[in-house]
């Protein structure tokens, strides 16, 4: 496999990845870091972007020219979830980090709670849009949480929601990282589905709200 720094490092892997970083920000892309990861060949690269649809367009856009990027070094992408099959390597997450104002500003355990009730009540609906072949994936093992079992810890990288310590300890706000969609995943099913959970829960903290 290739490494993240060192001379096994450079590799074609490693000039496709930074040229990948340096064309999206030219386009204006909020592209934020890259990294090599745990299977032969795998690489992982993550885009910010304020807004469900301008962040599922970015997701878009970067994975068109990094294909296009790809065919002057005559590479092929594999963007299937479990490219090395019924082996122990991971399989390729597009995990979704995911946060509304409410949840910034307000939060609170109770709410918290609540909105994981609501993902749990949802799971079948979130796997179905969560990109093709996900129980290849989704087995349990290799930082990944069974498809059909629904579960969420404090830095628990074997869970389907891993809850970042920083959410915890700023009183349950912040942002949640749903690690199930997978690397096939369309972005704007993704987006439109955790958000549709989302809007299913009743904002804690006013009556108005609540209302």
């Amino acid at each position: 496999r290739e490494t993240a720094v060192g001379a096994q490092a450079r590799h074609v892997a490693r000039q496709i990845v930074e040229e990948h970083l340096d064309i999206c920000l030219a386009a204006g892309i909020n592209h934020e870091g890259i990294n090599a990861e745990v299977a032969k060949g795998q690489w992982e690269f993550q885009i910010f972007g304020k807004g469900s649809k301008r962040a599922a367009d970015e997701i878009w856009i970067a994975r068109y020219l990094l294909t296009r990027l790809c065919e002057k070094y005559c590479v092929d992408i594999e963007w299937h979830c479990k490219p090395l099959g019924d082996t122990d390597w991971n399989g390729s997450g597009m995990h979704c980090n995911f946060s509304t104002k409410h949840m910034r500003d307000v939060g609170g355990k109770d709410y918290f709670e609540a909105l994981m009730a609501q993902f749990d009540k949802n799971l079948e609906s979130h796997i179905a849009v969560y990109g093709p072949d996900n129980h290849l994936r989704l087995t349990g093992k290799h930082e990944t949480a069974p498809w059909n079992r629904f579960s969420y810890g404090v830095a628990d990288r074997g869970a389907s929601i891993r809850v970042p310590h920083s959410f915890v300890n700023n009183g349950y706000r912040g942002y949640l990282e749903d690690r199930r969609p997978n690397s096939q995943g369309c972005p704007y099913q993704i987006a439109s589905r955790i958000l549709q959970t989302i809007s299913e829960v009743p904002l804690a903290g006013s009556a108005s709200a609540a209302a």
